[in-house]
């Protein structure tokens, strides 16, 4: 009997084969392969996927694609999935899309049809309104293929914009990405990274060296502190890749889906009227003292639990969401343990684009005010401090969720309006009986209010602690705001998370329209 006569496979022979192939796919190259990868102390994308979703839940796309390129040897190589593990599953019951690098396979590089099937997840997770997260672990675009792994790219920048503001975005840098792989993770919401591991710059130390003839390593140049502690690039950083993922499940509990939607609220079993007595004892009345903002975070979330966002950039302000009855907050906190909690140029920002996630993600912000004013010198006003502290103004005036600021202690000069003042919408402005509003510290202003009188003084010093006396009497008491309706209520610190509460649970409903546009144009 010849071939052409041969009688077809049976279903069963066929669901067999289709299980023998699936099963390839899903092991990968080869078995040595899979031990190089462990021997990096990575995991492959298929147990890293495994860890980020909850078990058994995942439902793959596109498991037998194969790419098409010829030349340099590719059309000898067509593995199944062409190095990129895409679909679905659910993180606590929750729907949450994911496509995942597998270095294994050509290390990750991007070609066309791995492009094209990051391309229909995204697509999937924008039309289903859950979130995307990315697990990162691929070299750049597949050099063999030219252009069109170039184009992959450029779809993948324009689906990320495209989703910025409706679905969240998250990046898990879990192996170097070079070039084009960094791009798409800087348009996401967060970026999360391993110490050792995961790398990311646009041009690698050889090119550096070349180029400006400056040796350093690649975690020098890229690695996971540097990102997190210098660039900001990276929100986060990790020892290992189950923690840095068990982390990435925590913070998507405390997003909602998509941007029709609320957070989900969780019952914590802290009392909404639980009194914050300990705060007067974090909290020291001389403005000049330091303490960790964070401490009062603590005092006033349910629990105590909160989850800093950026913790090791720009530290002389604290972002953070936390539950307060169980409802998901942004905080935004002045750090008076750092820099005395003036802000600057990173500060700004990175507070700027907290304030920006909060609002197109429908999470209220309470913001904490203990600030001195803008960092003074020539390096901040020649790196731009007026464009980039605008950014932070720009952001609290558009932004239209739930907005309450709380004045601890002193709220000085421009500083004071950018960290979301009434004049610049807050919906409530609130302050303890600490607090100093001005439009600078009172020796500052004695300085130059009354300089001529100390001057011409036949005591000076006496002359000018009589004047600054004076200042504080007449304009830094801490009613002189609440007499002139800038702030709506002064409270004490002990009633500080039964007022917050009920504040928020008042103005959960709001609804505010911003103008027809096409959009704005912020400063950058």
């Amino acid at each position: 009997m010849s071939i052409s006569q041969a009688p077809p496979l049976q279903a069963p022979d066929r669901a067999a084969e289709l299980a023998a192939i699936k099963a390839g796919a899903a092991a990968g190259p080869d078995e040595r392969a899979t031990e190089r990868q462990h021997a990096k102390g990575k995991l492959t994308a298929r147990e890293r996927i495994g860890l980020l979703l909850d078990e058994g839940s995942f439902h793959e796309i596109e498991a037998l694609r194969r790419h098409r390129a010829t030349g340099f040897g590719l059309e000898t190589k067509k593995p199944y999935t062409d190095g990129v593990v895409t679909g679905w599953g659910t993180v606590d019951g929750r729907t949450v899309f994911v496509f995942a690098h597998d270095f294994r396979i050509f290390g990750g590089a991007l070609g066309e049809a791995h492009a094209e099937k990051i391309h229909k997840v995204m697509d999937l997770a924008l039309a289903a309104g859950a979130p995307l997260v990315s697990l990162n672990d691929g070299a750049g675009a597949r050099i063999q293929e030219g252009v069109s792994a170039l184009a992959g790219y450029g779809g993948i920048f324009q689906r990320n914009t495209r989703a910025s503001g409706v679905i969240p975005q998250i990046s898990v840098m879990l192996g170097p990405c070079a070039g084009g792989a960094a791009y798409s993770p800087a348009l996401t919401d967060f970026v999360f990274m391993v110490r050792d591991t995961s790398q990311m710059f646009i041009t690698g130390p050889d090119v550096v060296r070349a180029v400006t003839g400056e040796e350093i390593t690649h975690n020098g140049l890229g690695g996971a502190d540097v990102h997190a502690a210098v660039s900001g690039v990276a929100a986060f950083a990790y020892e290992d890749e189950p923690t840095c993922l068990e982390d990435v499940r925590h913070l998507l509990s405390l997003l909602p889906a998509n941007n029709r939607e609320t957070p989900p609220r969780e019952d914590t079993g802290d009392p909404a009227g639980r009194r914050t007595d300990a705060l007067s004892a974090i909290v020291p009345a001389n403005p000049q003292q330091a303490y960790d903002i964070r401490k009062v975070i603590e005092e006033v979330v349910d629990d105590g639990e909160y989850f800093e966002i950026q913790p090791a950039w720009a530290t002389n302000v604290v972002c953070a969401l936390a539950r307060m009855d169980g409802h998901v907050t942004g905080f935004v906190a002045n750090q008076p343990a750092s820099l005395a909690g003036v802000l600057d140029i990173h500060a700004s920002e990175k507070a700027a684009r907290h304030v920006q996630f909060c609002d197109a993600f429908n999470i209220p912000l309470v913001t904490l005010v203990d600030v001195p004013g803008f960092l003074p010198g020539v390096d901040q006003e020649h790196g731009g401090i007026i464009r980039h502290g605008a950014k932070l103004l720009y952001a609290y005036c558009n932004a239209t969720v739930p907005r309450i600021s709380l004045v601890l202690r002193k709220a000085y000069g421009g500083a004071y309006i950018v960290m979301d003042s009434r004049s610049i919408g807050a919906d409530l402005a609130l302050a303890w009986p600490t607090n100093e509003i001005a439009v600078m510290g009172a020796e500052g202003a004695a300085n130059v209010i009354f300089r001529r009188e100390i001057a011409a003084a036949a005591d000076p010093d006496a002359m000018r602690a009589q004047k600054i006396k004076e200042y504080t009497t007449e304009l830094m008491h801490p009613y002189y705001a609440a007499e002139r309706g800038l702030v709506d209520d002064v409270i004490d610190p002990g009633e500080t998370r039964t007022v917050l509460t009920g504040a928020l649970a008042m103005l959960r409903p709001k609804y505010a329209d911003l103008p027809s546009r096409k959009h704005g144009n912020p400063p950058v």
